[in-house]
């Protein structure tokens, strides 16, 4: 079992927004014994109780028992995290759901990520609902309030004339604070429930998103555009190969069997021709991994973890062992010779 884990950079943007609301910043650190070295490295990891006490300090400090709610809503994920850049990338709900599934553990890692997914989405006769798998919820129910705040406000914010949750379900009783749940969600909440469960509107699953699928990740648009570009102007089929795999390397889904679809062949043919070319598949998706992997670490804008994800590993350690074996160095000491 994993230790609970939260990354520094979230217990970091909570401080921030507190701080605006007239918190001390200082006292809350020196109640939890972190100091600001600790939040540095935004993909530091901070244990799960940590991050509990910050919250409840914060919410007795600006005199918002729904701040985390409060919060949330205000909030951009993709302000926070990566994940919410990923996110936002996706073409459908079910994609969406997808990558945060893979993704969510850069930011909060539970119990559940052990064994399944944290949300699964469930239907329930002609109802559709959103659960949260994590174990425990009552524990901590201020996890249970940012996790549905964060879906309604980032649905809220991109769509705002089409309402995304119709109720909610949570297994916690009803806080002091109770009637403030509609007003921040906008919808009926049920308290004392069997689960924390969140009732979408079906029409989500049917409705694709107008996104820029060129690539994904907005702090990096203009290299992999440049990059894109180049692998169009080729002609030989690795640079065809490569510009079918770039935009989705993130999702760690790289089958030979849909590029060779993609590009009217069938897998024998797309083996053969890259044989010609003196590669294989492998070496093409290692080859491609390597080098979008060296940017980003040069680029020094994402932590190492976010690094692996974005090259498509759903685990940091497999990263590391993979970049070591393409470059003879692990990624830190790879950054720290760049640098």
């Amino acid at each position: 079992m994993k230790k609970q884990s939260v990354a520094a950079g979230i217990i970091r943007n909570l401080l921030d927004y507190s701080e605006k609301r007239g918190v001390d910043r200082v006292s809350i650190l020196d109640q939890v014994g972190l100091t600001e070295e600790d939040l540095a490295d935004q993909d530091a990891r901070i244990p799960l109780d940590t991050y509990k006490t910050v919250i409840r300090s914060c919410k007795l400090a600006t005199g918002e028992p729904a701040l985390p709610m409060v919060y949330t809503i205000d909030t951009r994920l993709e302000d926070i995290s990566i994940v919410g850049l990923i996110i936002h990338s996706s073409s459908s709900m079910a994609d969406s759901m997808m990558q945060l599934n893979r993704y969510a553990r850069l930011m909060i890692e539970v119990d559940v990520m052990e064994t399944g997914e944290r949300f699964s989405v469930v239907p329930d006769g002609t109802d559709i609902w959103i659960v949260d798998n994590r174990p425990d919820p009552n524990s901590f129910y201020e996890l249970t309030e940012v996790a549905f705040a964060r879906f309604i406000g980032e649905f809220r914010r991109h769509f705002p004339d089409r309402p995304f949750a119709l109720a909610i379900e949570v297994s916690h009783p009803a806080p002091a604070h109770a009637d403030r749940y509609k007003e921040i969600l906008q919808c009926g909440v049920t308290f004392d429930a069997p689960r924390n469960a969140l009732q979408m509107d079906p029409v989500w699953l049917t409705t694709e998103w107008d996104v820029d699928q060129s690539y994904v990740f907005g702090i990096f648009t203009e290299k992999a555009d440049a990059l894109l570009a180049e692998l169009e102007a080729e002609d030989s089929i690795r640079a065809r190969i490569e510009s079918l795999l770039l935009p989705l390397l993130h999702t760690g889904d790289l089958s030979a069997d849909s590029v060779a679809e993609a590009l009217g062949m069938s897998r024998q043919t797309l083996y053969r021709r890259l044989k010609d070319e003196g590669v294989t598949f492998a070496n093409v998706v290692d080859d491609l991994r390597l080098r979008m992997a060296t940017d980003y670490l040069n680029a020094r804008k994402v932590s190492v973890n976010e690094t692996a994800y974005l090259v498509g590993f759903s685990e940091a350690s497999s990263f590391v062992r993979a970049f070591r074996r393409w470059t003879g160095q692990t990624p830190a000491e790879f950054r720290k010779a760049s640098a």
